[in-house]
């Protein structure tokens, strides 16, 4: 199910066309419709507010002018972690930097 805070991409006529973070969902006077406040993530940033059935907001087509849309919710990937990588942080040791000399300041001035 799709709510306020998700990521979604929109399509027009079966192609991408812009990512939008759904800032709100209110319901409308009528039964089943909602007013959608979408963030669109493109440049400019703009919102927008569409009043739109449950299931257009959950991917189900819909049309606007004639043309079709539909919302495709964006889930983040799981990051999978990298043997090698984690191989590589079990074998290495820390190695001890080898001690600076400390120079005192007070030493400095006395010297001039």
């Amino acid at each position: 199910m799709t709510a306020e805070k998700d990521i979604v991409l929109i399509y027009l006529e079966e192609k991408p066309l812009v990512f939008a973070r759904i800032e709100d969902i209110a319901a409308d006077h009528k039964p089943g419709w909602y007013h959608v406040r979408l963030l669109l993530l493109q440049i400019p940033v703009q919102t927008v507010t569409w009043i739109l059935r449950d299931v257009y907001i959950d991917g189900e087509p819909f049309t606007m002018d004639g043309k079709k849309l539909y919302f495709e919710k964006i889930e983040s990937p799981a990051e999978e972690p990298d043997d090698e990588e984690d191989e590589k942080k079990s074998t290495v040791t820390p190695q001890r930097q080898p001690e600076g000399k400390v120079i005192s300041l007070a030493d400095l001035k006395k010297k001039r």
